[in-house]
């Protein structure tokens, strides 16, 4: 683990709480799975992710819309397994 990964971790915890219930649960989960890795510095686009807005987020979820982005697609995977 960095030294920086567990402000990170913390960092990306808070930037989970969303304004839907949904997204919180469905976010929060993927990063108490991945928080090792999270701290390590894996999946450096998720920041970026969580800069869109609930109703994009909650679109790629349900499969209602696909992000350009290749990265975002691998998060979108991830979170679903």
């Amino acid at each position: 683990m960095s030294v920086d990964g567990p402000r990170r971790l913390s960092r990306l915890r808070w930037l989970t709480r969303r304004g839907m219930k949904e997204l919180d649960v469905i976010l929060e989960a993927f990063v108490l799975r991945e928080s090792t890795a999270l701290s390590d510095g894996a999946w450096p686009q998720f920041e970026r992710f969580l800069q869109s807005e609930d109703d994009q987020l909650w679109d790629w979820l349900q499969g209602r819309d696909t992000p350009d982005e290749q990265a975002f697609r691998d998060i979108l995977s991830a979170l679903s397994q």
